[in-house]
């Protein structure tokens, strides 16, 4: 599975600096608003020194992390729900994530224009945030006036569907999120398909001056506090920073982190942000052709695993042959583990661990 992330903020943010930096595909950074028209895409691969250590001891052909792919929204501004700034195209894009990553400028610099006058991650975050809600408020008023039309059939479903609309309705026109909206899992059904913009995860991604990188500053504690609401995670970096280090070799790389007193690179962070956010885990496989990196969520079972790598996997799935990092790492190899009694032999209902080194057995 690949994780799809939207990077969204106010114009000026650093949203396009820091996907430059995340992919190196070469997005338009400009200091003024909406210099990238079109979302520009991105697959990064997944971090994992656990996977740079089970390709040393297996030395295969070829090593495959586990990706994700990060989309660069352009800046939406006060009033995009009404189509202002392009907004509508950009927000429609936002439907099609599963994690939006939310940039705040948490800096000051006279050189660089804030297109709402000055520095304020509250006030920054709301605009936003009243936005997507706006937008959902557009979808939802038109499903319910649907359902409207169709409810004098009498069908008990379009009238359950319809009260449920209506109360959303009622909650977005007070200024509330999706995500607050209280419905049972039956009840979400009626607009599960709309995709809701405020109803999707956030990471919250504080852009600081080389000065706050370590320490923060104010507007970051801020930050926290609003994203405190719902659990949702905060990464502090600095654009100018992460750019510099993704032009960097590896042993330069840690170089220049060690002079920062950073003991990781901020996209590092935010990635690994991402994952716990969606409640992602990776397991591995790993041969001499190749050692790979495979995402799922969390509380999979393994023919479920075995079917991200081939549906045919997960249909014919007879056990699963595991062995815990920890032990392939300390033992060496493949076979030591199994010499070891360390290689486990796993049925349908086993739950896969973080980190598991996993083989599938299955009939075609």
């Amino acid at each position: 599975m690949s994780l799809k992330c939207g990077i969204v903020g106010l114009p000026n943010v650093g949203k396009s600096t820091l996907f430059n930096a995340l992919s190196d595909a070469g997005a338009e950074s400009a200091n003024f608003p909406f210099c990238t028209i079109d979302p520009n895409v991105g697959l990064v691969p997944v971090p994992d020194e656990r996977l740079t250590r089970l390709a040393t001891l297996v030395d295969p052909k070829q090593t495959m992390p586990a990706t994700i792919e990060f989309v660069d929204i352009a800046g939406l501004v006060k009033g995009a729900s009404e189509g202002k700034g392009k907004g509508n195209a950009f927000l429609s894009h936002i439907r099609e994530v599963d994690l939006i990553v939310h940039v705040v400028r948490c800096f000051d610099d006279d050189d660089i224009i804030h297109v709402e006058g000055s520095v304020d991650p509250e006030r920054d975050i709301h605009i936003i945030e009243d936005e997507l809600i706006l937008k959902d408020l557009e979808s939802a008023e038109k499903r319910l006036e649907n359902l409207r039309k169709q409810i004098k059939s009498g069908d008990k479903k379009i009238v359950a569907q319809h009260e449920v609309m209506g109360r959303l309705v009622e909650h977005l026109q007070d200024g509330n999120s999706a995500r607050t909206f209280k419905a049972t899992a039956d009840e979400k059904e009626a607009y599960k398909d709309l995709f809701m913009l405020s109803d999707k995860p956030v990471l919250y991604a504080c852009n600081v001056s080389e000065e706050d990188v370590n320490s923060g500053n104010e507007w970051v504690e801020k930050v926290k506090e609003i994203a405190s609401r719902f659990d949702d995670e905060v990464v502090t970096f600095c654009a100018k920073i992460e750019a510099e280090i993704a032009e960097l070799e590896d042993e330069e790389r840690e170089m220049f982190l060690d002079e920062l007193g950073l003991d990781s690179a901020g996209l590092d962070r935010l990635i690994q942000g991402a994952y716990r956010n969606l409640g992602l885990i990776t397991y591995f496989t790993a041969g001499p052709k190749e050692v790979r990196a495979w995402t799922i969520r969390r509380g999979t079972k393994a023919p479920q695993a075995a079917g991200v790598i081939h549906t045919d996997f997960e249909k014919g799935f007879i056990r699963a042959e595991t062995i815990a990092y920890d032990d392939y790492t300390e033992l060496g190899s493949e076979k030591a583990a199994r010499d070891a009694g360390k290689m486990r032999q796993e049925g349908k209902e086993y739950v896969v661990k973080d980190g598991d080194v996993m083989l599938f057995r299955f009939n075609v």
